[in-house]
């Protein structure tokens, strides 16, 4: 069904396809428990039945509809301490298609969620291992709803949706790795100030006055920006916050 991308370096080069497993993350962490898989390495799946998200959520894909995948990366040029660059030109990377293919407004809701229209088009989860003060492997698992067009949420969206009309999904993933592999190139070559910039011009909510909960309490305040750990910078009450994941939830 996928054929390995040929407009790539090495992400993609080596592919490979299961037509149904729990978790494409967890089970690329273990083929590189169990053998030296080469940087670049994608597995993807037509039908994954436990898909994991954020803050222990559960990934919604109908089978057959959508782009499930990981993408196994060894950024041992990056130190521990800025591992959020991760996240950063994966999202950009995300955005930077679906702007191509839709030719729409995307949106990055920190840390990682691509939304169109306030609606989740796509999710990211990474998960590092980290060596002394440098990781030393990354598994990037990518969710993306393509095709697919009834959820038993109503938050998510997908391509089909927006567009209203169906995609190829080997075509889709070829254009999606290539953006990947250009983006994880440019933070290879040192440019964060840029790419850190770019992920903040796309920023949801960002310079605006907007209502968060945090520790069961309500507040208003503004993003500011993410700081050098990835925190979300919120202005609030004359000062300004940072809050990690599990810390802020985004209200209205």
């Amino acid at each position: 069904m996928y054929k390995i991308p040929a407009n790539t370096l090495f992400i993609g080069q080596n592919l490979v396809f299961v037509p149904q497993c729990h978790s494409t993350n967890t089970l690329l962490a273990e083929l590189a428990k169990n053998q030296d898989l080469s940087e670049g390495t994608v597995v993807i799946t037509s039908d994954q039945t436990a898909g994991r998200g954020q803050r222990g959520n559960t990934w919604e894909a109908e089978p057959g509809k959508n782009i499930t995948l990981s993408l196994f990366l060894k950024p041992s040029f990056l130190l521990a301490r800025d591992q959020f660059y991760l996240t950063v030109v994966v999202s950009l990377a995300i955005r930077e298609f679906l702007m191509s293919a839709l030719k729409t407004s995307i949106k990055i809701k920190w840390p990682n969620d691509i939304l169109v229209n306030d609606k989740k088009i796509s999710g990211i989860l990474i998960e590092n291992t980290i060596g002394g003060d440098k990781l030393q492997q990354s598994i990037v698992g990518i969710g993306l709803n393509v095709n697919q067009n009834n959820f038993s949420m109503d938050k998510p969206t997908s391509m089909n949706l927006i567009s209203h009309q169906d995609y190829d999904l080997a075509s889709i993933l070829n254009s999606l790795l290539v953006k990947l592999e250009s983006n994880y190139l440019q933070l290879r070559e040192g440019k964060y100030d840029a790419l850190k910039s770019e992920y903040l011009n796309h920023l949801y909510w960002m310079n605006e006055e907007r209502l968060f909960k945090s520790k069961g309490q309500e507040f208003r305040g503004t993003i500011t920006g993410v700081d050098e750990h990835g925190r979300l910078s919120v202005f609030h009450d004359k000062k300004l916050m940072s809050f990690d994941l599990k810390d802020i939830s985004f209200i209205q």
